[in-house]
Parts: structure tokens; sequence; C-alpha cells
């Protein structure tokens, strides 16, 4: 497995395809590439196949969060996202908040995070 932090050759047509494996949706690739660049991109590759992707977003200073944790079914449960997790908190210059989707909040535990905040959604159609 091949992890890359900061991955500045992530782009779209390598994004879409992966992230509909794991959330399906009809996600723009100008928007998408919009979001990749606002974001530290760490990323898993098995040969040339993205399997797993963590980005982070950061004031820099003051605020960061994790926008999302995705890894494609077939490599859950092998270390994957944990390992990008751990690259995460290696390479974050800000304490991360986050959320976790309901019934994995195990994995964040065992991968050392602490309960925090309860966290609430204001939920906006996307365009």
């Amino acid at each position: 497995m091949d992890y890359k932090v900061d991955d500045k050759e992530l782009n779209a047509s390598i994004f879409i395809p992966f992230v509909n494996k794991v959330w399906q949706g009809n996600y723009n690739m100008e928007r998408t590439q919009s979001a990749l660049s606002k974001t530290l991109n760490i990323t898993a590759y098995d040969g040339k196949v993205l399997v797993g992707c963590l980005r982070i977003l950061s004031d820099g200073y003051y605020f960061g969060t994790i926008t999302e944790l995705l890894v494609l079914p077939e490599y859950q449960k092998q270390g994957v996202g944990s390992r990008l997790l751990q690259l995460a908190k290696d390479n974050t210059p800000t304490m991360l908040y986050f959320g976790s989707q309901p019934g994995v909040e195990g994995f964040y535990e065992k991968n050392g995070c602490q309960k925090s905040l309860q966290s609430y959604t204001i939920e906006k159609k996307r365009e």
C-alpha cells in the first residue's frame, strides 16, 4: 500500500469514481476539483488504484476538520483507515474536529480519538 500526504496528483477524475463506490452520487467534476484543491488530501493506493482518502479542511492555526475518511468496502478492516487517520494526526497543524457516521464510533475510539462535542448538520441541496 502506498500512502501520500498532501496528494497533489489527486484530481476529480480519480476521486469521483472512487467516491461513487462508497457514497453514490451525481458529483460535478469542476466543483469536485475545486473542493479537492481546498483540502489536505491524504490517500492510499494499491498499485494505481485509489483505495482510501482522508481530507482535512483547516485554517492552519485554530481549526481543522476531517471532511471525510473513505475506504473502499473491500479494503475496510485491513488497517487502511487507521493508517490514514494516523497520517492526519501527524500532519495537521491544528486540533481536528469531525463527525462520525453512526455505527463506526468504535473505529475512532480504537484509534485514540476522544468523543467530544455533539455534531449537527444544516443540510443544503448540492447543485
